[in-house]
């Protein structure tokens, strides 16, 4: 094992004297092909490029000596030192960080950052990358090849988006480019890069006040505590009542980086509220009148909720693929989804016939079903009970 391991975090600026000091003591110096190139190395230091930092760890394991991995921006965070300190290399770490690349890309566009969503795309794959910044108004997204700024503008390109590209940042090369999301595949970017994602309300100059949580909670300031808020607390006209929308979102389990369709929307009490536990949330209905009053829903709330116009199964065919689904009715559109595979569907079908084709929709595409009958009586200010409403609630996971 090397006698000293030191993880220098590098944003363009000269090194401290502690950095320097554990660089001119090194006998092992690992970095990008840039950073080696601009150290003042001597000339017998063994020289590795950091490419996989998996071979560079076991290297520096196997390693005699004094040890340096320099890296962009904050080592710490999304970088090589999590890597580093697996137990099965068994390495001792001092770190020394410099500015991170996402507060770097955040003060380049001169905005906060407190309230912002950050999420990685090395070895992640991009779908929920994507879901994340439909659900957020400020996301920074660390990018990898062929998962960059190009990549994540076309899976965006039916949501407005502002993008901050912050190109090769801390270094002579550094750019900084401002594109809506439908102008960005029209560009070759260069590697690495930081994308910010900007909505309409994540802008300057709508900034909210400061909180005191960073990367606050979806629907922050919204005062309300819980959820399946009763629709006169929500301002919901048309919905489902309260306990039948608290198992359904229970069953739906919505969480940042799903993808929630919602057909039959209505004014949107389920889909605002699983955009407030932190998912991408598609509404459809075929009502526009009911669209345009859950856009006002969502944006009293301070969420984002896409809406889309339309009769289901046929306004469908060009969403993006969802991981869950919520179903009002019967199994024509229920057969529909099923053939885009979703991890799990809820559907609420009217009668007891809708529940048979429901139940054998789902069995025939080899989903595991569930069910129950929830019949539920509000309580009057008396004290009374009030008229029963029984709804059906089926649910198959694939």
């Amino acid at each position: 094992m090397a006698d000293r391991v030191t993880v220098i975090g590098w944003d363009g600026s000269p090194l401290s004297q502690a950095a320097q000091a554990a660089v001119d003591a090194a006998t092992l110096v690992a970095g990008g092909s840039h950073q080696l190139r601009a150290l003042d190395l001597s000339q017998g230091v063994e020289r590795m490029v950091l490419g996989s930092v998996e071979l560079v760890a076991r290297r520096v394991a196997d390693h005699r000596g004094s040890a340096v991995v320099v890296a962009d921006g904050d080592p710490g965070f999304f970088g090589v030192v999590r890597t580093l300190r697996r137990p099965e290399y068994g390495l001792e770490l001092e770190v020394i960080p410099a500015v991170s690349v996402v507060a770097a890309a955040f003060a380049r566009a001169g905005m906060p950052w407190d309230d912002a969503q950050i999420v990685s795309t090395h070895g992640r794959g991009l779908r929920r990358a994507v879901n994340i910044c439909r659900a957020n108004a400020k996301v920074a997204v660390l990018t990898a090849p062929g998962a960059g700024p190009s990549e994540l503008a076309l899976m965006l390109r039916d949501v407005h988006r502002t993008f901050v590209i912050c190109e090769a940042l801390g270094t002579p090369e550094e750019n900084v480019t401002v594109l809506t999301s439908d102008r960005v595949p029209d560009h070759l970017w260069r590697d690495p890069n930081v994308v910010l994602v900007v909505g309409r309300s994540g802008r300057s100059g709508a900034t909210p006040p400061s909180g005191w949580l960073a990367g606050l909670p979806v629907g922050y300031p919204d005062p309300a505590r819980g959820w399946a808020l009763p629709s006169e607390t929500g301002g919901y006209a048309r919905e489902l009542p309260a306990p039948v929308r608290a198992l359904v979102l229970a069953r739906l389990g919505p969480r940042p980086g799903d993808l929630l369709w919602d057909i039959g929307a209505g004014d949107g009490a389920v889909a605002v509220e699983a955009a407030r536990c932190g998912a991408a949330v598609i509404a459809v209905d075929r009502d526009a009148d009911a669209c345009a009053r859950l856009d006002v829903n969502a944006r009293r709330v301070g969420v984002e909720v896409q809406t889309v116009p339309g009769t289901a199964p046929a306004v469908l065919a060009d969403l993006p693929e969802p991981d869950t689904v919520l179903i009002r009715g019967g199994a024509d559109v229920l057969r529909a989804c099923l053939a885009r595979r979703p991890e799990r569907i809820v559907a609420v079908p009217g009668s007891l016939a809708q529940v048979e084709e429901v139940r054998r929709a789902f069995t025939e595409a080899g989903y595991r079903v569930e069910g129950t009958l929830l019949q539920s009586s509000p309580l009057d200010g008396e004290g009374s009970l009030g008229a029963a409403s029984p709804r059906y609630v089926l649910w198959g996971d694939r």
